[in-house]
């Protein structure tokens, strides 16, 4: 089982009720599998992502092409996601409060500085971008957009949601990304309780997971749900010289969030410093 699909079934397990749908579940896992890179994908490669028998997964995907989620691929045995789905993806994001909330601030922000802002929530062991705005005054080959998905354990966005998480919820997260390294464990796992530490003590933490481009990130939780925030830059320039700069930029527009989602939209204003 997936650690999706984990996690949403002990959270859906309470004493004295059902346990949760294992066919659903299955059937959210095999829509799971198909990633950037993955669009295009067979019964057995479904199966060797999700865990789960190659006969399941046939029953599940020809379940899923009759509810028009999937649809094969012709000349193949193959599938890919069918346009349906997103249509589920503009009723999120059109009714989204906070996106609604919260995209006008950072575009804002990220018009006047000049930086690229995000705002991402967890997905398993990953981050999900659902919005993504670039100015970034340096041209770069790298595209983020809303959908998009990051590495929880490596990136800024990750360490600043796993310093808030629930703790139950981070253990298993950490044991995770432990079983899932090829290499030492120890220096991840470091860095991970340094980013916690600094989001603690300076109500942010930073990452630079590829190069020459670094994100400075602060956690937001609203309406019960942890987001995070982001503003990321790519320059050259030393590490020490870069968060100096961008942490009032981060930490100003985590005061504007909050206030906007404390008290509605039309009662915000970018601070001029």
């Amino acid at each position: 089982m997936s650690l999706q699909a984990q996690t949403t079934s002990s959270a859906n397990h309470k004493p004295g009720k059902s346990k949760a749908n294992r066919s659903l579940e299955r059937g959210v896992e095999v829509i799971r599998a198909f990633r950037p890179g993955a669009s295009v994908l067979g019964n057995g490669e479904i199966a060797e992502r999700t865990g789960l028998s190659r006969s399941t997964v046939t029953r599940l995907t020809q379940t899923l092409v009759g509810c028009g989620l999937l649809q094969p691929e012709p000349g193949t045995r193959a599938y890919r996601l069918a346009p349906a789905l997103l249509s589920f993806a503009h009723a999120m994001r059109s009714g989204s409060q906070i996106l609604a909330l919260v995209a006008p601030l950072m575009r804002e922000v990220s018009e006047k500085h000049k930086v690229n802002v995000g705002l991402a929530t967890s997905d398993g062991d990953e981050m999900l971008y659902l919005e993504s705005i670039r100015y970034n005054r340096r041209p770069s080959h790298r595209t983020v957009v809303s959908g998009q998905r990051v590495p929880m354990a490596l990136t800024s966005l990750g360490r600043a949601y796993l310093a808030v998480a629930p703790e139950a919820h981070r253990k298993q997260l950490l044991t995770h990304f432990k079983a899932l390294r090829k290499g030492p464990w120890e220096t991840l796992a470091r860095e991970i309780d340094q980013a916690r530490d600094a989001v603690m003590t300076q109500g942010y933490c930073h990452a630079s997971w590829q190069p020459e481009v670094l994100a400075l990130a602060c956690p937001l939780v609203y309406g019960g749900s942890i987001y995070v925030i982001n503003v990321s830059v790519s320059s050259s320039a030393p590490l020490d010289t870069l968060i100096d700069e961008l942490a009032p930029v981060l930490t100003s527009l985590k005061r504007q969030v909050m206030s906007v989602l404390q008290t509605g939209p039309n009662r915000y204003r970018i601070d001029s410093d």
